[in-house]
């Protein structure tokens, strides 16, 4: 195995002792544990330092399904995290990448090997074109991998290798060692997040956000009622939260069913319409520590789910603020999903572009939320910064039809400026929105 080069991961804080990682087998079985989680339909990049491979930034993606997509995604990708590397201190010596994606119909693991090796060899090129080599790409399908890089068949046969068994691999004992957990796939975790689709319960909450769509747009737009409908979407929110409160605070999937129990439909409704006012949001954002913390997480979850139908563009707030609180309470990688799919929804969402970043770059949301306690504060004392904020509101503007989004957005932190937060949807309109 002289060929291959050889990758340190540190399991816990810098004085704890680092795993050595050999060969293409021990980079497969190590990637659940860099990620925390089974990617799935992923393109994956982990970047490499120093002369024995100390494992630095990653990036994951969603493979595009379009393999005309593919050549600008893997110049995008490459640029991404070499120029991210470079903002935290230190450009790559190399990188290793990985290409995840179960067999569809009829097709076997070596089949998706061969089908993605195209966007293998684009990955290469695009990281070669700026100066940094790819020492390894592996495919991952169906329990086995394949080595695009190596040419020695007696380690990496042309039918692949078999995965080590779960938590048999000396990548699983340093981090359970070090209390690393890997939190299942990607697929389930995104499952959490994902709208409804039994028909009776989609078919409920699609008309309670008619109604109100029905009922709250008007106000808005002409009575002049924002603020107000801001402070009830936020007095109703905390009434959930406490709600949810009272019914325990594990985070198992099994409490997802419990949550949908107690929050109705049309409190529900209401709360996704109010959270598309990018104040009220940033106010719901504030229940972002302490006891509020996880009740609140809980309901940003519910709510993702509630985005049935027509409005499934409107989870990207409750997404957003999903992914906030995960990132505020330490859970990078919970974080990194909601968000993910936040922009995957509207990809020039700029809270979630913000946060995406600056979750993936390691930076502490401490700032952020140091931010939001001085908001709250300046809400709370009467003087003349927070009667100047309450003197002056953004008009509303009518709903306008949404421009098509680019295909190609691997770079959420990318493009931040304005924010275009959406406007609540015009009642009988589905399918357009505002932006400002």
């Amino acid at each position: 195995m002289n060929q291959h080069r050889e990758h340190h991961e540190p399991t816990g804080s810098a004085d704890q002792q680092q795993i050595t990682l050999r060969s293409p087998a021990e980079l497969a079985d190590a990637l659940p544990y860099l990620l925390g989680f089974h990617p799935t339909d992923s393109v994956v990049m982990v970047a490499l330092h120093g002369e024995r491979g100390r494992f630095g930034g990653r990036l994951r993606l969603g493979i595009p399904r379009s393999p005309q997509e593919w050549p600008p995604v893997a110049d995008q990708l490459a640029e991404c995290l070499i120029d991210g590397s470079e903002r935290r201190g230190a450009r790559p010596d190399g990188i290793v990448a990985f290409l995840c994606q179960d067999p569809g119909p009829g097709e076997t693991g070596r089949q998706v090997m061969e089908r993605l090796r195209p966007l293998a060899q684009r990955l290469r090129t695009a990281c070669g074109g700026l100066d940094v080599p790819v020492h390894e790409v592996l495919c991952i399908s169906e329990g086995r991998f394949w080595s695009y890089c190596c040419p020695d068949q007696r380690c990496c046969p042309l039918e692949g290798t078999g995965l080590a068994l779960p938590g048999t691999s000396v990548m699983a004992a340093a981090a359970a060692y070090a209390g690393v957990q890997v939190r299942g796939s990607l697929r389930e975790m995104e499952a959490r997040l994902a709208p409804w689709t039994t028909p009776a319960a989609v078919e409920g909450q699609e008309r309670a956000l008619d109604r109100a769509g029905a009922s709250l747009v008007p106000r808005i737009l002409i009575s002049g009622s924002r603020e107000q409908v801001g402070a009830e979407t936020l007095t109703l929110a905390r009434s959930l939260v406490e709600r949810l409160v009272g019914a325990g605070a594990d985070d198992r999937t099994g409490t997802d069913t419990e949550d949908d129990r107690l929050i109705g439909d049309d409190e529900a409704a209401a709360v996704i319409l109010g959270l598309q006012d990018r104040e009220t949001r940033d106010r719901a954002a504030e229940w972002m520590e302490g006891p509020d913390a996880a009740p609140a997480l809980r309901l940003w979850r519910a709510l993702s789910r509630r985005c049935v139908g027509p409005y499934a563009e409107h989870a990207t707030a409750p997404l957003t603020l999903a992914g906030w609180v995960a990132w505020s309470t330490g859970d990078d990688v919970g974080a990194r999903v909601a968000l993910g799919l936040a922009l995957r929804l509207d990809p020039k969402y700029v809270f979630a572009q913000l946060l995406h970043q600056a979750c993936n770059e390691g930076l502490d949301p401490e700032t952020l939320r140091r931010c939001l306690r001085e908001e709250r504060v300046a809400r709370a004392l009467p003087g003349p910064r927070a009667t100047a904020r309450r003197a002056k509101p953004r008009p509303a503007r009518p709903p306008r039809a949404r421009k098509t989004p680019e295909p190609k957005q691997p770079r959420p932190g990318a493009g931040a400026g304005r924010d275009q937060d959406r406007a609540v949807r015009r009642g009988g309109q589905r399918g357009t929105r505002s932006r400002r």
